[in-house]
């Protein structure tokens, strides 16, 4: 059974129009990166909530939450509204096996996301386990726009830390992004540009996670299927994890 904490909102970090970060501050609770939790808001019969993902590290005194804006959602367009001092419910515990003690071990760690998909990505690189497991780090960012590549921040302490072993690609498919590859990112994967780009290999000494948009996710894996990559089960240890991040 579920409970709830209150957490009091410190930032509404606004990306554009529909994207934003909310940064909620909480009494302290443990969690994996890559796991999540739900927000919930006051309803007129029972609380509304919605899963999100947890972009900050454990360890860390603020929850970070990515949100689209869905115009005729019921939660979102209110979270949207939140400002710092303003109250919202946090599920517990945390919830989640799109975790990197679920990956097999491996030369490559490739993660793969679409949107707000990300979330859990910047969750896993925040904690030392990815950088001492694996040698190479590739995190591949599916957008529409030049402004959904958010949280550069993070991304340059990365690329600053580990410059021979980490690898950031965006991929924009709306317009051309100087660094960015404009494809689909399961096309990219079925050309051999993906791998182009970045210099690495998606062979079966990589793990691959995918996360974020249902087609993407159903047809990176057919591409990596064709590759020989097959879906890593408990039962069965392979190459690609999924989360079925959209309900």
């Amino acid at each position: 059974m579920a409970t709830w904490i209150t957490g009091t909102v410190v930032e509404n970090k606004r990306w554009h129009d529909s994207l934003f970060s909310l940064r909620v501050k909480t009494e302290p609770f443990e969690f994996t990166a890559g796991q999540f939790v739900r927000l919930g808001l006051p309803g007129p019969e029972k609380r509304i909530q919605r899963a999100y993902s947890l972009v900050n590290s454990p360890g860390t005194e603020i929850l970070d939450f990515m949100v689209t804006t869905v115009p005729e959602g019921e939660l979102s367009p209110r979270l949207d509204q939140l400002k710092p001092g303003d109250t919202v419910e946090v599920s517990q515990p945390p919830s989640g096996f799109f975790i990197l003690s679920e990956i097999p071990d491996g030369r490559s760690l490739w993660l793969i996301g679409t949107g707000t998909g990300i979330g859990p990505y910047f969750s896993m690189l925040g904690t030392e386990e990815p950088w001492e497991r694996y040698q190479n780090i590739y995190l591949i960012h599916g957008v529409r726009s030049q402004a959904d590549l958010i949280y550069p921040e993070l991304i340059h302490q990365w690329q600053d830390r580990y410059p021979n072993r980490f690898t950031y690609q965006p991929v924009v498919t709306r317009e051309p992004v100087v660094g960015a590859l404009q494809a689909r990112i399961p096309a990219l994967i079925r050309s051999g540009e993906l791998e182009r780009a970045t210099g690495g290999t998606l062979d079966t000494d990589a793990q691959i996670m995918l996360c974020g948009n249902p087609q993407m996710i159903t047809d990176a894996k057919a591409e990596l299927s064709a590759k020989g990559l097959e879906i890593n089960l408990r039962r069965r240890p392979g190459n690609v994890t999924v989360e079925q991040y959209w309900k």
